[in-house]
């Protein structure tokens, strides 16, 4: 019996390492973790393709998180149902469950069901809280970083989208889309 692991972020900016570390200390060999930084919805991610054709029979996955390994619960009951089909068993280390019996693997998809729900219900506040914010008025994304009242007087001095374009380093239909916004063309 070989143990292995897979650890997986959603994006390039955050770290593998506490995952790493642990699966480390649980008895993974670094040779046999599997990463990924890629989103948990994609099932195809290199890392977990990787891992599923390295595994035989016997084998053991250490995962810190029940999120690691998938997003939703269908992903989630499929990916348990390929590996135990090749008789693999996966152990979900913050969990502390395992899909080494029955039991563990009825509490894998009822913890997969939870977790895409509590998911779901974040989505939901996060959309209510964006539509109180713009009927309060307040202003979503970066602070404009052009100097819109240089482009107008340049443009009235008589200098041409193009050129106002080179000048100022912004594109020329920023230049359009800031003259329109204006009411100026």
């Amino acid at each position: 019996m070989r143990t292995f692991g897979y650890a997986r972020v959603s994006t390039s900016q955050q770290s593998l390492e506490i995952q790493l570390k642990a699966l480390e200390e649980a008895g993974a060999h670094p040779h046999l973790i599997f990463t990924d930084k890629a989103s948990g919805s994609d099932t195809q991610r290199t890392g977990l393709q990787l891992l599923r054709l390295k595994v035989e029979k016997g084998d053991l996955i250490l995962v810190k998180k029940l999120d690691r390994l998938g997003r939703d619960t269908a992903d989630m009951i499929q990916l348990v149902k390929d590996f135990d089909a090749i008789g693999v068993a996966i152990r979900f280390l913050d969990n502390d469950i395992s899909t080494e019996g029955t039991m563990g693997k009825m509490v894998v998809t009822i913890l997969a069901a939870v977790a895409q729900a509590e998911r779901q219900r974040i989505l939901e506040r996060t959309n209510e809280g964006r539509l109180e914010a713009k009927a309060n008025n307040i202003k979503f994304g970066r602070k404009r970083s052009v100097d819109r009242e240089k482009i107008i007087d340049l443009y009235k001095a008589g200098i041409g989208a193009t050129q106002i374009a080179k000048q100022t380093g912004i594109g020329r239909s920023t230049v359009y889309k800031l003259l329109s916004e204006a009411h100026i063309i």
